[in-house]
C-alpha cells in the first residue's frame, strides 16, 4: 500500500470514528431534552451541556482557563453521570475511557433524570 492510499484510509477511520462520536452526542442531547443538532455549533454546545449538567452558563469561562478546566471537565463529567442516574464508577469511565462510555449513555438504557 502506498502512502496515499495509507493516508486515505485513515481519513476514512477518522471521519467514521467523528460521525460515530457526533451521533452520540446528539443522542445525549436528545435524551436531556436539548436539541441534537447544537452538539455540532461550537461554543454553543457548551453552553446547551452546562444547561444539561446544571451549571450555571459562567462556568464557561472556566472551561477555557489552563489547569482549572481539567478540574471542570472532571466535574462535568461527574455532573453528567449523576444526571443520568449513573454513579461514580461511570463517571470514572467516562473520564478514563471517555469513546466507550459516552457510546454507552447515548446507545444504552440510561434515561435523563434532569
Amino acid at each position: 500500500m502506498n502512502n496515499s492510499a495509507s493516508l486515505g484510509v485513515i481519513v476514512l477511520v477518522y471521519l467514521a470514528i467523528l460521525v460515530l462520536f457526533v451521533a452520540a452526542g446528539w443522542k445525549i442531547y436528545s435524551k436531556a431534552g436539548q436539541p441534537g443538532w447544537a452538539v455540532l455549533i461550537p461554543i454553543y454546545n457548551l453552553v446547551v451541556f452546562l444547561k444539561i449538567v446544571g451549571r450555571p452558563l459562567w462556568w464557561i469561562i472556566l472551561c477555557f482557563i489552563p489547569f482549572v478546566n481539567f478540574v471542570v471537565c472532571i466535574l462535568l463529567a461527574n455532573d453528567l453521570s449523576k444526571k443520568f442516574g449513573r454513579g461514580v464508577g461511570f463517571t470514572l469511565g467516562l473520564i478514563f475511557l471517555a469513546p466507550i462510555f459516552y457510546l454507552i449513555l447515548a446507545f444504552g438504557d440510561s434515561k435523563y433524570q434532569g
